[in-house]
């Protein structure tokens, strides 16, 4: 499939109107705006977590480049500008829309090392040990982030790779500007950083001083890093130098990611997952990612209740919401996998005859315990938090959503001496033990066991979707389980309630996974008179601290292009000229 071009004056007709809708506390590289309409003229859009990417994504359009040029070099940017979830040291999930409305999906997905074995979480007992999953080089799957951005740029890209990585090798040879949230983000960590870097000088996020709003981040060896992919493309990464010190700093640190580990990944091009809502066409991952079969299941169970009616504040559409999660979450634990590795029932899970039937016991006076909820039976053998996401659509229509990962809040605090980058913790994405949780309370079973070679089960849910054969949004967020919730809520609120975009965006969220049975909710989401009803209900409702940052972009009927930034990050809209 080839990224089609169509007649520029087609896709600007209405002389398109970018709108950007941002909060007060949003800084794009420039003053901060009020939350007011701010109009532009432009061809094309991007969303990132970071000014600096936004800007980088933004200038690779002006030049001509198409959306997957932009994706391309906003991922490496986000590896300079957003270290805590950015990376070159992960791995992520690509979802493409071309102009004609041809769809592909690519898995970059981290995994295994080949060494991996099943119970290498274990103590002698069989209790989990989860420090070892969860922080340390043994913690590490081999990254696909480079791989995914080499493969999709050869099968998409219009500019030359060379002249999408250079922006990110100078902008961190040069540094930048942390903002206030990065900066009390790297002072949160630094007693982590000095556990897992014990060469202070090779790890620039350590400061012998409290990091500062406008203090410069410069990273020298991960600008030399960035230098060899820009010039050898995949093999200055899998190979070479920067192979020889990801295989050296394993080594040194009991981690397992071998150079021939590393020699073998290969990103793969997968079928998009689709499903419908009303006279929406949803376009998103299928597995290894749980998240595109949760929005579906979650869309299709709520799709008969009359929320519209019931209103965004109404208990009875909190309710029917979390009960579609409740049974969707509970599917998760059991069915999901590495589809290379388990037969996933992915026909079975999102046929409407199947959900209709999980909401057979929906009481819509009564919360349903989950353990009441189990995964459905069919015949036949059957993430973090910190994670970005960015949204792009250029001037001929083309549209990309990415959502990368480094699994956990700076993923396992091991940066790769001399290579200047972090590792991720994925492998903590795998069932160290069925019916164990995870980092984030997940539940898994034999289907996500561990394996040399296998790819763990995400929650990433990049999205496009499509209006009556048109696109419409491209949506995506970081936020570990919370992912296909956050989509799920966003999306809801802007069909069924008629709100704007960034409205919907900035509303605050609330999050249900079956296990454990509560509602989560970001401070204030519920008022005192709904949390009440919520709770005679039967529900058990609890604050956290914020969900997601969804990153979205829509083409509104009349052509102009609505971008939605999230407030809770230092998230930011780019329109191209």
């Amino acid at each position: 499939m080839e990224v089609k071009k169509i007649p520029r004056e087609k896709w600007l007709v209405f002389q398109v109107i970018c709108v950007a809708l941002l909060t007060s506390n949003l800084s794009c590289g420039q003053s901060s705006v009020s939350k007011t309409e701010v109009q532009k003229k432009c061809s094309g859009m991007v969303v990132t977590a970071h000014p600096e990417a936004t800007k980088i994504g933004t200038e690779i359009l002006n030049r001509g480049g198409n959306a997957v040029d932009a994706a391309v070099a906003i991922q490496f940017a986000l590896a300079v500008s957003a270290p805590f979830a950015g990376n070159i040291g992960g791995g992520g999930f690509f979802v493409f829309r071309d102009s004609a409305g041809e769809t592909a999906t690519l898995d970059f997905r981290e995994k295994a090392p080949e060494t991996s074995t099943k119970n290498m979480y274990l103590n002698e007992k069989g209790d989990v040990i989860s420090e070892k999953s969860t922080a340390g080089r043994l913690a590490s799957g081999v990254p696909g982030s480079v791989d995914g951005m080499f493969t999709a740029h050869e099968k998409f890209g219009k500019l030359s790779w060379k002249e999408l990585v250079e922006p990110s090798v100078s902008l961190a040879k040069n540094g930048f500007p942390v903002t206030k949230q990065q900066a009390d983000e790297l002072n949160a960590e630094q007693k982590n950083f000095r556990t897992h870097n014990p060469d202070y000088k090779a790890c620039p996020l350590l400061k012998t001083s409290p990091w500062k709003e406008g203090d410069t981040l410069q990273q020298i060896d991960l600008s030399n890093t960035l230098s060899r992919i820009r010039d050898q493309g995949r093999d200055g990464f899998y190979g070479g130098e920067t192979s020889k010190l990801i295989a050296e700093e394993m080594r040194n640190g009991g981690g397992l990611i071998t150079e021939n580990d590393l020699e073998n990944y290969h990103s793969i091009w997968r079928e998009p997952l689709v499903g419908n809502y009303k006279n929406y066409k949803i376009i998103s991952v299928g597995p290894p990612s749980s998240g595109g079969i949760l929005l579906v299941q979650m869309l299709q169970m709520v799709s008969k209740f009359p929320l519209k009616k019931w209103g965004i504040e109404s208990e009875k559409t909190i309710h029917v919401m979390v009960e579609a999660m409740r049974r969707a979450f509970a599917d998760r634990s059991e069915h999901l996998g590495d589809p290379d590795f388990w037969k996933v029932p992915v026909k079975q899970l999102l046929d409407t005859n199947y959900l209709s039937e999980r909401m057979k016991n929906f009481n819509a006076d009564l919360a349903t315990p989950s353990s009441e909820i189990q995964a459905g039976k069919f015949s036949g053998k059957q993430e973090s938090e910190e994670t970005t996401h960015f949204s792009v659509v250029d001037a001929n229509g083309n549209a990309v959503s990415v959502t990368t990962t480094l699994n956990s809040w700076y993923g396992s605090k091991v940066m790769v001496r001399g290579a200047g980058f972090l590792l991720n913790n994925e492998m903590d994405d795998f069932s160290t033990k069925p019916g164990a949780p995870n980092l984030y309370g997940l539940i898994g079973a034999e289907a996500n066991a561990i394996a040399g070679g296998k790819r763990m089960v995400s929650s990433m849910t990049p999205t496009i979707i499509e209006k009556d054969n048109k696109l419409y949004l491209i949506i995506g967020t970081p936020g570990g389980s919370t992912i296909p919730n956050s989509v799920f809520q966003v999306f809801l609120y802007l069909e069924e309630f008629n709100i704007t975009l960034q409205d919907a965006i900035t509303k605050l969220r609330f999050h249900h996974q079956w296990l454990p049975d509560k509602i989560l909710i970001e401070p204030g989401a519920f008022s005192s008179e709904l949390k009440s009803k919520l709770e005679k209900m039967g529900h058990v409702v609890e604050n956290r601290g914020a969900i997601g940052r969804v990153d979205a972009i829509r083409i509104r009927e009349d052509g102009r292009i609505e971008g939605g930034a999230d407030s809770r990050g230092d998230d930011c809209v780019g329109c191209a000229e």
